[in-house]
């Protein structure tokens, strides 16, 4: 056989695998369930009954959906399924920060090799979930292990939420963020639908003010989110000077750092929701007053809050964190200047949890 004929056969081997499976219930929409009930000839009403046991009652199967009829149960279960997938690795940090891996590929998938983390992160009357929303990322910023991985693919809404109620602490969560692997404004589509799963009356009814979403300011993703999502944003920003920002981050080139500024601008951050501009510190390069002056100047009049973020070494990389003190010092030059500024806590550096060292290591 030709290596020509073996790759049809593979591929129509593949198709064969996508055409039989069940697609996923977890991560549709009101209006994608809607969907559902009609090609089914099943009343409108049972879209509502559906998201109920997806997202309130959180069913594992088809068959515990007792509000619908056996037949139209049967009918759901023959081409859908919940979506439900366990978690495939567990680490445990010292601190108590716990590291999840999900295979969000497998023998049934054509992507065999997409994994992604999730982290647990207890706290004093807190506790949030960090998720990921794609495999790898495309982003390529220096200072992110995630990067080293490049782009696998993106998470559909379903693969995303299944990270939050795939876990065991799922009842004890507070917060959301979306700051692990990938950029959550290059797969706007399944991020902005899980974001309407997470918060609408309907499905899990969270307030907007529990979760967070992160980027580098993809546009026009970005104007997205801001229009149709009530939820936190949070700006990877790491360097007032676009210069020094395209070093850091090569992505400054097509999404360039004053324009994510202007489109921040042109929306009030007065009231519940809020914005905020995480601040990763490397010693030498983005540490220095002449750093923290240009910051102010940049978020003035914008109701905002910094986090400044210590740098976690990377293999082979030239950059190193900024030293406490310098940090500090970072910290009181900004408050002298009216910004809001804290410093990040590290969390589960022990086990590859903390900012940017998200890698799937256990999936290699």
């Amino acid at each position: 056989m030709s290596y020509t004929q073996l790759r049809f056969r593979r591929f129509l081997y593949f198709c064969t695998i996508i055409m039989e499976q069940k697609q996923a219930l977890l991560g549709k929409t009101l209006s994608g369930l809607e969907e559902v009930a009609a090609d089914l000839a099943m009343p409108k009403f049972a879209a509502r009954q559906m998201a109920d046991w997806l997202y309130k009652k959180h069913a594992a199967d088809v068959g515990e959906m007792s509000n619908l009829s056996l037949k139209h149960r049967a009918a759901l279960a023959a081409r859908y399924e919940v979506g439900l997938r366990p978690f495939s690795a567990l680490q445990k940090s010292a601190d108590g920060t716990e590291k999840y891996l999900f295979e969000v590929g497998g023998a049934k998938q054509v992507c065999v090799e997409s994994v992604v983390e999730s982290v647990f992160i207890p706290e004093a009357g807190r506790a949030t979930l960090c998720l990921s929303s794609q495999a790898g990322c495309r982003m390529g910023c220096r200072f992110c292990m995630t990067a080293r991985m490049g782009f696998r693919r993106s998470l559909t809404s379903g693969e995303i939420i299944n990270q939050i109620f795939s876990i065991p602490n799922s009842e004890k969560l507070s917060n959301l963020v979306f700051m692990g692997m990938g950029e959550p404004m290059d797969n706007i589509d399944s991020v902005l639908g899980s974001l309407e799963a997470i918060t609408a009356p309907w499905g899990m009814g969270w307030s907007p003010t529990r979760v967070t979403v992160s980027t580098i300011g993809v546009l026009p993703a970005l104007q997205r989110f801001l229009s149709e999502s009530r939820c936190h944003l949070a700006v990877s920003l790491h360097s007032p000077f676009a210069d020094e920002r395209r070093e850091l981050m090569p992505m400054q080139k097509a999404f360039p750092l004053e324009e994510t500024m202007a489109l921040i601008r042109r929306y009030s951050w007065a009231g519940q929701r809020r914005v905020s501009f995480e601040y990763i510190m490397f010693a030498g390069v983005n540490d220095t007053p002449r750093h923290a002056a240009a910051l102010a100047r940049l978020l003035g009049g914008v109701e905002c809050r910094v986090n400044l973020i210590r740098f976690h070494q990377l293999p082979d990389s030239p950059l190193k964190g900024s030293p406490t003190q310098a940090i500090e010092k970072f910290r009181d030059m900004l408050l002298q200047r009216k910004i809001i500024t804290t410093i990040r806590a590290s969390r589960g550096e022990d086990i590859l949890a903390a900012c940017g060292m998200l890698s799937a290591n256990a999936g290699k």
